[in-house]
């Protein structure tokens, strides 16, 4: 996601995003997430003052933005490409991570919160999501869909992804990424009227 020459702060962000994608939240501490992105600690707490709530939300972020600046390339050409970029940029994490690495957007979402409690990771998790939902509507507004039935595929196509990554994790198979992909395009040719 990032070059190795990046800055600090970046490459720190991004080896969180790896590591979340891994191995989940909660069972990383801010020390393990500053030693997997190779930076010092100090370093870690310099950038993020308030913690690994703060630094996973910023990797959140760099996540939902990372995707979201493949997907608003690849629908300029329409929603059928778009979901073709979403699904091949996770097939090849899942496939390059040997099945270790999912979305770290998903895996902080389906954490338990504390009670009572929105901690900036979720509140993030639940921004990168829209934000998808977000650019996949409008596509298929602008090719055609009505309204609501480009929001709720829009919906449909971010959850099916969603899951499938984590079934593509758990199978050790891109199988479940092939089988979703025909049936979200065969539902884009079906609302769009191009």
């Amino acid at each position: 996601m990032v070059k190795s020459g990046a800055p600090s702060r970046e490459r720190i962000v991004a080896g969180v995003a790896d590591m979340i994608s891994r191995r989940g939240l909660s069972a990383t501490s801010i020390r393990e997430m500053a030693k997997h992105a190779k930076a010092p600690l100090g370093s870690t707490y310099h950038y993020f003052p308030e913690g690994k709530q703060q630094l996973a939300a910023e990797a959140i972020r760099f996540t939902g933005e990372w995707v979201a600046g493949s997907l608003r390339k690849e629908l300029e050409a329409g929603p059928a490409a778009g979901l073709r970029a979403f699904l091949g940029l996770w097939r090849k994490i899942v496939v390059e991570s040997d099945f270790h690495a999912g979305c770290p957007v998903l895996a902080v979402a389906i954490e338990e919160p504390p009670e009572d409690e929105i901690p900036p990771a979720l509140a993030a998790a639940a921004e990168v999501f829209e934000q998808w939902e977000d650019l996949l509507a409008a596509s298929l507004r602008e090719h055609g869909a009505e309204a609501g039935q480009a929001t709720q595929l829009a919906t449909l196509i971010v959850a099916a992804v969603e899951g499938t990554v984590a079934m593509c994790r758990a199978k050790r198979s891109t199988a479940p990424l092939d089988r979703t992909a025909e049936q979200l395009q065969v539902l884009i040719a079906a609302a769009i009227k191009d």
